[in-house]
């Protein structure tokens, strides 16, 4: 087992050092076990170091650090400065993060506005109480369903440059859920419509996710653009 755990590691280091400019002559193929393990832990290295900060980290000494730990070497750092170190490096990740974040959340604002200010100048978008902006594309002439509804409805989720992150037309088959377990905007544009319709929302930060934002697309206050097709209410 341990010399197994060797050979992988050393794989993902010569993997590495390749990326950063080595002569290593690059794989590509893996025919066994064996190799194939060894690329996905040498591709779970170069993930976790590509998501740092540019000048976060010196790949030389992550390497040696590998290095040292697989040739059994005397260490450089004891356990207790590991883990301080480590615990201060977390903290310093985290508040570059969160200074990013905030930019960001900044940029989105006033990029989503001057949208949203756009947008609503267009023929046809109207815009509710709210702040909801929606656009008829097809008038259905079924029932319109109540906050206390199930739906089933095939959609296209956007970003304002039209970047799709999710989309029900992709995925092969439409969506059911309650209107009580979605985001603001959806549940109130939802019950505008009726069965038969398609409308197109565009919905602000305040009625989608706002400052958190929600996975790794959708950033903080960004505004999102809906194409809904409204197929059954299910109650």
């Amino acid at each position: 087992m341990k010399r197994f755990m060797t050979t992988a590691l050393l794989l993902a280091l010569a993997l590495t050092v390749a990326s950063c400019g080595g002569g290593e002559k690059r794989v590509t193929t893996l025919e066994t076990l064996e190799q194939k393990a060894s690329y996905a832990m040498g591709q779970d290295i170069g993930k976790t170091i590509t998501n740092m900060p540019e000048d976060a980290l010196q790949i030389d000494l992550v390497i040696q650090g590998i290095r040292d730990a697989v040739n059994e070497e005397e260490p450089l750092l004891d356990p207790q400065e590991t883990m301080q170190v480590m615990q201060e490096f977390g903290a310093q990740m985290q508040q570059a993060a969160e200074a990013e974040r905030m930019e960001k959340a900044e940029s989105n604002l006033a990029d989503g506005q001057a949208f949203l200010e756009e947008n609503k100048a267009k023929e046809g978008v109207i815009v509710t109480a709210t702040g909801l902006q929606y656009e008829v594309l097809k008038k259905g002439d079924g029932p319109k369903p109540s906050a206390d509804d199930n739906v089933t409805v095939h959609y296209k989720g956007m970003l304002t440059d039209e970047t799709v992150f999710n989309s029900s037309y992709d995925m092969g088959e439409p969506a059911s859920f309650p209107l009580n377990g979605v985001i603001p905007g959806w549940k109130e544009g939802i019950q505008l419509m009726p069965v038969g319709s398609k409308y197109r929302f565009v919905i602000p930060p305040d009625l989608a996710y706002g400052e958190r934002g929600a996975g790794q697309m959708i950033g903080p206050n960004a505004v999102l653009v809906f194409e809904v097709e409204l197929l059954s209410i299910d109650s």
